[in-house]
């Protein structure tokens, strides 16, 4: 299969891509369907920095926040059953029960474990250890100000720990779990193995004394942008969108059954971190997964890290065969 020459890369020669943003269809129909599908993403995006930053502390909680994500994801999954993106990404009973799998384990269990030996926890011990104080003046800057700062923090060291997941092995053997995916949804960020799961959600946030409407803000920040990469439906994102912030056509690349396309789109909101380091490729595919777009059972998500590591181990400290003497 040809590929395509994308700076010194060249992508897809393993499986079909698109590249380039003119070669990529829009919605089509009527003035108010085009208009909405064209200003939904940044009208949410005001709407819900507007509310975080003047609702009265009354309800501004994160009880509100967490009804308000569920709301939304509901919403999302409503668009995905009216204006799917690709037919082939429909949801299945199977996929939406392999979907709720992860999302409960998501509230569950890696919350319980998040809050004893999470990013924050590490920090603190740390600190104490060290005997540091909280950077203090991170709560003197304007509330807005925080909340991106807090929110493009956490992206800037996600981008790296998602290319270190790529480019080391023992950290590609739990991430892999997550590129088995066949289709995106608005779930499917919530599958994968629960240590790869752990290990993305790490920040640095624990470092600030910031105020809980900050933290709101940029929670529903990274909401309002993030949400679109696994998403099952077709926005015209404008080309500002598309050029600041990680969208399903960015990300579908990524989960590409072509492995050179992969290999770019690291950035969880913020796909102008790889745009400055070279790793940000505009396009979209249809075809996703590893292995042909083979489908992972949940059983095999959840050991696949350790049988394959297992194996490698085996095979790298295997014994070679005895030589057999001449005759």
């Amino acid at each position: 299969m040809d590929g395509i020459r994308v700076g010194n890369r060249v992508v897809g020669t393993q499986a079909p891509v698109i590249i380039g943003w003119d070669n990529i269809p829009q919605v089509e129909g009527g003035r108010f369907k085009v208009a909405f599908f064209t200003y939904f993403q940044p009208t949410l995006l005001l709407a819900l920095v507007a509310f975080w930053y003047y609702a009265p502390n009354s309800i501004a909680t994160g009880t509100t926040a967490a009804i308000m994500g569920l709301v939304l994801m509901l919403f999302f999954m409503v668009l995905e059953w009216r204006f799917p993106r690709h037919e082939s990404w429909a949801i299945t009973w199977k996929e939406l029960a392999t979907d709720a799998f992860y999302v409960a384990i998501g509230f569950t269990f890696l919350g319980v474990v998040d809050e004893f030996v999470g990013s924050d926890t590490i920090i603190e011990a740390i600190q104490t250890h060290f005997h540091l104080e909280k950077f203090a003046w991170f709560t003197t800057l304007p509330l807005l100000v925080q909340a991106f700062l807090i929110s493009f923090i956490f992206d800037f060291l996600q981008y790296w720990m998602h290319r270190g997941m790529h480019n080391w092995y023992p950290l590609w053997l739990p991430h892999s779990v997550h590129h088995y995916i066949t289709q995106l949804n608005v779930n499917k960020g919530a599958v994968g193995n629960p240590v790869e799961l752990f290990l993305i959600g790490l920040g640095i946030g624990g470092f600030f004394d910031f105020v809980p409407r900050a933290f709101l803000l940029a929670s529903a920040m990274g909401m309002a942008i993030g949400a679109y990469q696994h998403i099952n439906v077709r926005f015209n994102s404008p080309r500002w969108w598309r050029f600041l912030f990680n969208t399903t056509e960015h990300h579908s690349l990524h989960h590409s059954q072509d492995y050179e396309s992969t290999r770019s789109n690291f950035a969880g909101a913020y796909i102008f971190i790889d745009r400055i380091f070279g790793t940000c490729i505009d396009g979209e595919a249809e075809l996703l997964g590893q292995e042909g777009g083979r489908r992972m059972s949940i059983r095999e998500q959840m050991t696949y890290p350790f049988t394959e590591g297992w194996k490698s181990i085996r095979h790298r400290f295997a014994r070679p065969p005895a030589a057999v003497p001449a005759e």
